[in-house]
């Protein structure tokens, strides 16, 4: 299977580089790599080289692998049945860009993942040059190491060494989030599915950890989605009173100075979020703007709609993720008209 998946991969090289498309060609390459260094988790987890404390990572990995498959309804695949070290800190590195007056990010448009909201690469060199060349031409841009990512079951994914540096909950976490990408996924709406793996992977984890009768981690866990649930809230007072801004018909340096100041008391109320909650406030405060609140929202900014879904269900994942892929099924205005209804029925409970 690896072998024949590489092989693949291998005229997916060829091809795109006779088409020119340097883009393409370290994408390829780069997953290329990814899968030449797969190795069973089994063979991983038996083999006397390996620390004891990455086999027993990697056997809490199978056990959620399994009731992934059993009590949420996830794929039944090789995806994340094998382990790679990849050596390095980030599989990837996304780049996310926004005009300088605007929220709306810049779409990238490909053949398989159709429509996003960033563009990938896998190396931080490629992508910092990316961000330079769309910040001459006047964007916004942020650019974020990622330490997993799906294919949507087009290749087996691994589970990465760089997934190793997370503690449990967030291993685990992320292990749900990327397998419910393969179960439903709408080219060109990164909102869309991003959000609905989020509300997959907070379905999963409250019933995992409640499964294994630990109810502190769980606390600690809805404690910690609290909070972020505060942040977005936050994010989404400072984007309505941004956009006003930017719709207006004023000077462009008075447009700035508006902008400046609605991004330095956004982060300053984060902080105090931080702060109150006792914990370290994100890196990304010190380079916030117009591309980083766009990537905020796309892994949250149907959330509550979704969680509206799943209630609506009576917590039946099947009834939800039925619901969900009709959800899919609409054009794009019908379905965040759908949203929209969703979100107006959550607020009124």
């Amino acid at each position: 299977m690896i072998r024949h998946r590489s092989a693949q991969l291998l005229l997916i090289v060829h091809v795109l580089g006779c088409l020119s498309g340097c883009y393409y060609v370290q994408v390829a390459r780069g997953q290329l790599e990814v899968m030449q260094k797969r190795e069973p988790i089994a063979d991983v987890i038996e083999s006397e080289d390996t620390p004891a404390t990455l086999s027993e990572r990697l056997q809490l990995i199978g056990e959620a692998r399994r009731y992934s498959i059993e009590a949420l309804g996830l794929p039944d695949n090789d995806s994340y049945r094998s382990y790679a070290d990849i050596e390095r800190d980030y599989v990837v590195w996304n780049v996310f860009a926004a005009p300088e007056f605007s929220l709306q990010p810049k779409r990238w448009c490909f053949p398989v993942a159709g429509c996003v909201s960033y563009r990938g690469y896998f190396t931080e060199s490629a992508a910092r040059r990316q961000a330079a060349r769309l910040r001459d031409k006047g964007y916004d841009v942020a650019v974020g190491g990622v330490s997993a990512y799906s294919t949507l079951g087009k290749f087996d994914d691994p589970v990465l060494s760089t997934m190793m540096r997370w503690d449990d909950v967030n291993l685990v976490a992320t292990l749900f989030h990327e397998l419910a990408h393969q179960v439903l996924y709408v080219k060109g709406d990164s909102g869309f599915n991003e959000s609905f793996a989020t509300a997959v992977e907070e379905i999963g984890m409250e019933r995992w950890l409640r499964h294994l009768g630990r109810s502190e981690e769980l606390d600690r866990y809805e404690e910690r989605r609290a909070l972020r649930g505060q942040v977005m809230r936050l994010v989404e007072a400072a984007r309505d009173d941004m956009r006003i801004y930017y719709s207006e018909t004023i000077d462009p340096d008075e447009k700035r100075l508006l902008k400046q100041h609605r991004i330095e008391q956004l982060v300053g109320d984060i902080r105090s979020l931080y702060q109150k909650a006792g914990r370290e406030a994100p890196s990304w405060l010190t380079d916030l703007n117009n591309a980083r609140i766009a990537s905020m929202t796309l892994y949250e900014g149907h959330l509550p709609a979704f969680r509206a879904l799943l209630a609506q269900c009576d917590a039946e994942l099947d009834c939800f993720y039925a619901q969900a892929v009709e959800l899919a099924g609409l054009d794009a205005d019908s379905r965040s008209a759908r949203l929209e209804e969703l979100l107006a029925s959550r607020k009124l409970l």
